[in-house]
């Protein structure tokens, strides 16, 4: 399996005993006021980080490139930042705002970068050389 798989599969798997803690806290203490952020850290975290790993292991050419581990690096970074920013914001702190949004745009940037792998040609170097050719 890719390393950039195998990244992803364990950033998820992290995600979700986070999610799941979050679930239990609010389930434990009845009350559900970030329940933004615990679908977040499940959908974002979990869920994407998971999926983002199958795709990669099912495209190792495209798991072997730079921009793979850009994309790690940006959504991961993205997600666990907004994740916390919008927990505190969902307790009431409201000087997290912008952490929210800042680390919002982040994560689209990391979606952003995902959607570009998946679109791209499968050896973009392969193409310029027969172009010039």
């Amino acid at each position: 399996m890719p390393k950039i798989s195998n990244l992803f599969f364990k950033t998820a798997v992290l995600f979700l005993i986070v999610g799941i803690g979050m679930g239990l806290q609010m389930s434990i203490s009845e009350n559900h006021n970030v329940i933004g952020a615990h679908a977040h850290v499940n959908l974002l975290g979990w869920v994407s980080s998971a999926i983002f790993g199958v795709y990669y292991a099912l495209n190792p050419a495209k798991a072997e490139r730079r921009l793979a581990l850009v994309h790690y690096a940006v959504y991961t970074t993205g997600v666990v930042f907004m994740s916390m920013a919008l927990y505190l914001l969902l307790q009431g702190n409201t000087a997290v705002t912008p952490v929210v949004a800042v680390s919002s745009l982040i994560v689209v940037a990391g979606v952003l970068i995902f959607a570009w792998t998946v679109f791209a040609p499968e050896n973009l170097a392969l193409r310029r050389s027969a172009r010039a050719v």
